[in-house]
């Protein structure tokens, strides 16, 4: 089938629409106006999105006194909490993965038999205690029954010796009186070896109270590190797992434990998640573990040539890294103090660096990519600085492009007037303010298309091309 001449013809005037100047000199015409030489290149607004062009201001920056330190956030040590099992048994999650946990909350359920067993040694050890305790409540009406028994047999023993002195005198006076002598001094003998009884029976009383205080104070010193146990393996207090009940028959609170509930004993988020609803684990087994994800320091590796340009407790900046020139990070996320670590690596003359947060941002988590920014001289001057990769090398020159101040659709190529470089950050010696746009994202699609044509102007096409005009 033939296509339409019509709408052929008005297809090849559409794709020759943009570049009208060209077509008239090429049929002998003159344009309207002719185009003054120039470096500026024109991007409209359909052309910097289709080409994602971005812009960045210039900053004031110690580019020769700060050090940059790639490195990343960090866990502190000790702020995650892992909960394991304390017996083998069947567990059952009180919580979900990612879920924020508080102090005292309930992590998991365990039904364990090494449990039941606790409960039964816990309820014979209390047995045992009060027995003990009331022998031992006991014990004082005892010594008193016996110091009136005693109390009685030396009063006797007065009276038996008064008696011996009055029959004494009868016999001296009167005469006789033996067989009453008799009978006397036998009840005297009687009523002192009962009272050596009595006395005896003191010394056992007294050694058995002794006894059974040792061994009551040992039992309840049993039934604390029991119940301490318990209140490890469970999160509860000791006390309130030694609570009874209301009522008369009102038992301990660890009594009614059918299952173990483990309580949170620091707030967090839950990181780990290592069993399923009625799962079976052993002895010590790993259940989940909580971390605080704002507990975090950003660790780094400097280079041991800087040592003597850092010190412990300098100001830092932490910034995250970016995987593409188009996505630079200039601002500050956030900052803390200076801390060397407790090792270096002597093959790659490094040593470990960490910066102690003052305040960690929400959006930091452990393994976030970063630089640690140190500045060794905050006394010397900033100057104005570009990220390097604004910069593009064209030949033997280094070109960048600045936005036209009277007119935002359009860059300025400009050879750039470079200091120092640090990887990232470059001086810039002239030619920049600090209100002036520089091109980060489509600089080097910009430096293709001016490419040995600095001093000859242009603009790209909606659909990303580029068109040189002539000049005269």
């Amino acid at each position: 089938m033939m296509p339409n001449p019509r709408n052929f013809l008005l297809t090849i005037f559409v794709l020759l629409g943009g570049c009208q100047p060209d077509i008239a000199n090429d049929l002998g015409g003159a344009p309207e106006h002719t185009a003054m030489s120039t470096n500026r290149i024109a991007i409209p607004p359909l052309v910097r999105q289709n080409l994602g062009i971005t812009f960045i201001r210039p900053e004031r920056r110690r580019v020769a006194a700060t050090i940059r330190m790639p490195g990343q956030f960090q866990q502190i040590p000790g702020t995650r909490h892992e909960y394991h099992t304390p017996f083998a048994g069947r567990v059952e999650p009180a919580v979900a993965h990612l879920q924020v946990v508080t102090k005292g909350m309930v992590l998991y359920h365990i039904d364990a038999p090494a449990w039941r067993q606790a409960q039964r040694e816990l309820s014979e050890l209390m047995a045992i205690i009060s027995v003990k305790q009331a022998r031992k409540d006991s014990m004082q009406p005892l010594r008193e029954a016996h110091e009136r028994h005693e109390q009685s047999l030396r009063a006797a023993l007065e009276i038996t010796a008064a008696r011996l002195l009055v029959l004494d005198d009868l016999q001296k006076d009167i005469g006789g009186q033996a067989n009453e002598l008799a009978a006397v001094r036998l009840k005297q003998a009687e009523l002192r070896a009962q009272l050596a009884e009595v006395e005896e029976k003191d010394v056992e009383l007294s050694a058995s109270a002794i006894e059974l205080d040792a061994s009551l104070a040992a039992a309840k010193e049993r039934s604390h590190l029991m119940l301490s146990s318990a209140a490890a393996m469970t999160g509860m207090p000791e006390a309130q797992l030694g609570i009874k009940g209301d009522g008369a028959d009102g038992v301990p609170a660890w009594r009614d434990l059918v299952q173990l509930s483990v309580y949170a004993t620091a707030n967090g988020v839950v990181d780990e998640l290592a069993v399923a609803n009625g799962a079976h684990l052993n002895d010590g087994g790993l259940v989940l573990s909580v971390r605080d994800p704002l507990q975090l320091r950003f660790q780094a590796r400097g280079l041991q040539s800087d040592l003597p340009r850092l010190r412990e407790g300098q100001p830092v900046r932490i910034l995250l890294a970016s995987r593409s020139t188009s996505s630079i990070e200039s601002a500050t996320f956030a900052t803390g103090t200076l801390r060397f670590g407790a090792s270096a690596d002597p093959l790659m003359r490094s040593i470990e660096l960490f910066g102690q947060l003052a305040q960690v941002p929400e959006s930091a988590r452990e393994g976030i990519a970063g630089f640690l920014e140190v500045e060794t001289e905050s006394s010397s001057a900033s100057g104005l600085a570009i990220p390097s990769a604004c910069i593009m090398t064209d030949g033997l020159q280094r070109v960048l492009f600045r936005r036209d101040p009277k007119n935002p659709d359009q860059v300025i190529r400009c050879e750039a007037d470079l200091g120092i470089d640090d990887g990232r950050w470059t001086d810039q010696k002239s030619g920049l303010n600090d209100n002036d746009e520089i091109v980060l994202a489509g600089a080097y699609e910009l430096m293709l298309a001016s490419s040995g044509a600095a001093q000859k102007g242009g603009h790209f096409h909606s659909d990303g091309t580029f068109h040189q005009e002539a000049g005269k």
